[in-house]
């Protein structure tokens, strides 16, 4: 065998093979991470998830118990340790302020809040509602019970998903899961849409958090805007809006898998 003819062409099928793979990793779509809010479970997301897959995407929900913003933060950044590459954080409502902090994980390249809070350093999503504007709708939320909250089963359609159909909206009323009063009261540390691009997607018919806020929340964050008409279940009513933003942020930092995957 002539030893300098093997070595030159085991370094040039090294090297194709090199190339090829840094090409696919070139190509290849980052993940997604949804994060459900208050009330509910990461099964809202169903409609979204479908889309997403089909579109090539690799999503994960995140089933965050809604006791405290530091329990949901954990149970995020341990969806995120999971995944293999960059990835697009997603969070509905309270989970917006889930992701605000749990975003600052270094596999994080884009933030999508979907009528979602987005908190600044200190604030928290009780601080953000305590003061709201004359006119504004009034969630109907319980008193509180053992430390925890529920919205008025009789007015939940007509505040949090008006839009779904009454069948569907009914049993989201019916099967809620309670929101700990410590996850609203949990503040914010480091805002990761201070060093993150985020997208917003404003809900102009929501009746669970003010239209005026969730313009001023996206405007503070320096957010890519999209508004539509919907309900403060916008992801569960029309999936294919919620998809389009999370997928045109997906694009927007889609050149920089190689380097994540590179570094694994």
């Amino acid at each position: 065998m002539n030893l300098g003819k093997y070595l030159a062409g085991a370094v040039v099928g090294g090297a194709m093979l090199m190339g090829g793979a840094s090409a696919l990793a070139a190509d290849a779509k980052p993940a997604v991470v949804l994060v459900h809010g208050g009330f509910v479970d990461g099964s809202g997301w169903e409609g979204v998830y479908n889309i997403l897959k089909h579109d090539g995407y690799d999503v994960t929900i995140v089933q965050n118990p809604t006791t405290s913003l530091s329990d949901d933060v954990a149970f995020t950044k341990r969806a995120l340790e999971k995944q293999n590459g960059p990835v697009v954080l997603v969070g509905h409502s309270y989970g917006g302020a889930v992701i605000t902090e749990s975003g600052n994980a270094p596999n994080v390249k884009a933030l999508v809040y979907i009528t979602a809070f987005a908190p600044d350093a200190g604030e928290s999503v009780q601080s953000l509602i305590k003061d709201p504007p004359p006119g504004a709708p009034v969630p109907p939320i319980l008193p509180p019970q053992d430390g925890f909250l529920l919205l008025d089963s009789n007015k939940f359609a007509a505040s949090f998903a008006a839009d779904v159909p009454p069948q569907k909206a009914a049993f989201m009323a019916n099967s809620q899961v309670p929101w700990g009063v410590s996850a609203l009261a949990g503040a914010i540390t480091q805002p990761a849409w201070k060093s993150k691009p985020s997208w917003y997607l404003v809900v102009t018919d929501d009746h669970m958090i003010p239209v005026a806020a969730q313009r001023s929340m996206a405007k503070r964050a320096n957010a890519t805007v999209k508004e539509t008409k919907g309900s403060h279940a916008i992801y569960v009513s029309n999936p294919k809006v919620v998809a389009a933003l999370i997928e045109d942020a997906a694009k927007k930092v889609g050149s920089q898998p190689a380097v994540a995957m590179q570094s694994r």
